[in-house]
C-alpha cells in the first residue's frame, strides 16, 4: 500500500510517500515559511526535483499543490494518510484511525499543545476535503512514553488531580525518540531490548528521553510540550512560583503568560535575536554576548538532563542526537558532551565535526558509551505503525 505521511506544523508541512511493507520512499518534500513570510514548496522523487514559491501558506493550498505534483509524477495512488499527532492523553497508545470521536478529542485538547494541535486539525480537515474517502490515521507523539512508571509521570501534587483530571507527565517526540534509539543501537551493534539509551531530540522543540530495555522510563517534556529543555521559543523548566508572581504582581493574564512561555521564551527570549538556533549561534560567533549566554543556558540544560537520566538508567550504553540542531550542529554536540567523560561519553573530535549526512557514530572507538547522530525519520516510524494498523484491520 502507498502511505502518505503528513507532519503539519504551525508554519510548515512535511510529507513523505512510502510504499509499504517494503519501506520504499517514493516521494518527499515540505512547504516552509521563510524569514520573509513567504512559503517555499519542495517536492522530490527519484526522477524529479522542484522548488517554487507559493502565494500563501495554508494547509489546503499546500495539499492541493502536493496532489497536483503527485499526479504529474504518476504517484497519485494514496491508500492511507498518516499524521503525526501531538497529544494522545492516556488513551492515545497506538496508531488510531481518525474518526469524528478522535477529532472531538483533539479539539478539546488544543490548550494542551497550542502550537501543534490547531495545525494537526487543519491538516486533517484539508486532506478530508481534497481526498474524500481515503482513510486517515494518526500516531501520537505521547504514545512511546506510556511505559513511564508512576514515579516518573506523577507531579508532587495531590493524586486527586491525576485521578480526576489526568494531570501528569505525558512526554512528546516519542516517535522520534523511538526511531533514533533503535537506529543508534543498530549503528553501535547493541541489542535495543537490553540497552540503556539517552536520546536527545534537539530542534525548535527539544526533549531528552531515557530508554531502558526498549521502553521509555523518563522524558523531559511533561503535561504539555512546554516543560524541560530550552527550545526555540519555549522556556522549558521554570519555577511555577514565577507564574503566580507574574499574575499577582504584574497582572498578566493566562493568555499573556501562555504567549510569554510558549512564543516569547527559549532561545528567542534569552537572545533577543531569533528562535532559530543557527541565527543565535551565528550572532554568538560574531561576538554577541547575549546570544552566547542563551547558548550556554541551552547547552547546560541538555547536559543536566543527560546526567539525570544516566542516574535514572543506572548507567548509559548509548547517547544519540537527532532533530535539526542535534543532527547539524557539531558545536552544540561538543558543548553538551564536554566534561561528560566521567560517564564514559568521549567524542571523537574529527567524527563529530564531519559525520556527513545521515547516521554516524561520533564517539571514540574505545569510548565506553556509543555516541551517535541519527537523521530524524519520524515519518518512516509512523508509516510502519500505520501499515501495521491497516493490516490488522484487514486481518493480515
Amino acid at each position: 500500500m502507498n502511505i502518505l505521511i503528513v507532519n503539519s506544523g504551525s508554519s510548515s508541512v512535511k510529507f513523505k510517500l512510502f510504499k509499504m511493507p517494503g519501506e520504499v520512499l517514493l516521494m518527499q518534500g515540505k512547504a516552509v515559511q521563510n524569514k520573509q513570510g513567504q512559503t517555499d514548496f519542495q517536492f522530490k522523487t527519484e526522477t524529479r526535483k522542484i522548488t517554487f514559491p507559493l502565494k500563501e501558506f495554508s494547509y489546503r493550498t499546500v495539499f492541493q499543490v502536493l496532489m497536483d505534483e503527485l499526479v504529474l509524477s504518476s504517484l497519485d495512488k494514496v491508500d492511507v494518510v498518516g499524521h503525526r499527532l501531538i497529544h494522545g492523553g492516556e488513551k492515545g497508545t497506538g496508531c488510531r484511525e481518525i474518526t469524528e470521536e478522535l477529532i472531538s478529542f483533539m479539539e478539546s485538547s488544543v490548550s494542551l499543545a497550542p502550537l501543534h494541535y490547531p495545525a494537526n486539525l487543519e491538516g486533517i480537515r484539508s486532506i478530508r476535503q481534497l481526498m474524500p474517502g481515503v482513510m486517515q490515521a494518526g500516531v501520537f507523539d505521547t504514545a512511546f512514553h506510556h511505559t513511564l512508571p508512576p514515579k516518573a509521570y506523577l507531579y508532587g501534587i495531590s493524586p486527586e488531580w491525576y485521578h480526576k483530571h489526568k494531570i501528569r507527565r505525558y512526554g512528546f517526540h516519542g516517535t522520534s525518540h523511538n526511531y533514533a534509539s533503535h537506529k543508534a543501537c543498530q549503528l553501535a551493534g547493541l541489542p535495543f531490548e537490553k540497552s540503556r539509551i539517552i536520546s536527545c531530540h534537539l530542534g525548535n522543540g527539544a526533549s531528552v528521553t531515557a530508554v531502558k530495555e526498549g521502553k521509555s522510563i523518563d522524558t523531559s517534556m511533561g503535561f504539555t510540550p512546554l516543560e524541560g529543555l530550552i527550545m526555540g521559543s519555549r522556556c522549558g523548566d521554570i519555577d511555577a512560583g514565577v507564574l503566580i508572581h507574574l499574575m499577582e504582581n504584574h497582572q498578566l493574564t493566562a493568555e499573556e503568560i501562555q504567549r510569554l512561555l510558549n512564543k516569547e521564551g527559549g532561545l528567542l527570549g534569552l537572545s533577543g535575536i531569533s528562535a532559530d538556533y543557527r541565527a543565535v549561534e551565528e550572532a554568538a560567533e560574531n561576538g554577541n554576548g547575549q546570544a552566547q549566554t542563551a547558548l550556554d543556558v541551552y547547552h547546560y540544560r541538555v547536559k543536566k538532563y543527560i546526567g539525570a537520566y544516566a542516574a535514572a538508567l543506572e548507567g548509559v550504553d548509548a547517547l544519540v542526537f537527532t532533530g535539526g540542531v542535534g543532527e547539524n550542529s557539531s558545536r552544540a554536540r561538543e558543548k553538551i558532551c564536554r566534561g561528560l567523560q566521567f560517564l564514559g561519553i568521549d567524542l571523537d573530535k574529527k567524527e563529530n565535526e564531519s559525520p556527513g549526512p545521515g547516521d554516524a557514530l561520533i564517539s571514540k572507538k574505545k569510548s565506553p558509551v556509543a555516541v551517535a547522530v541519527v537523521a530524524a525519520n519520524e515519518e518512516l516510524e509512523i508509516a510502519r505503525e500505520v501499515a501495521s494498523m491497516v493490516d490488522s484491520k484487514r486481518g493480515i
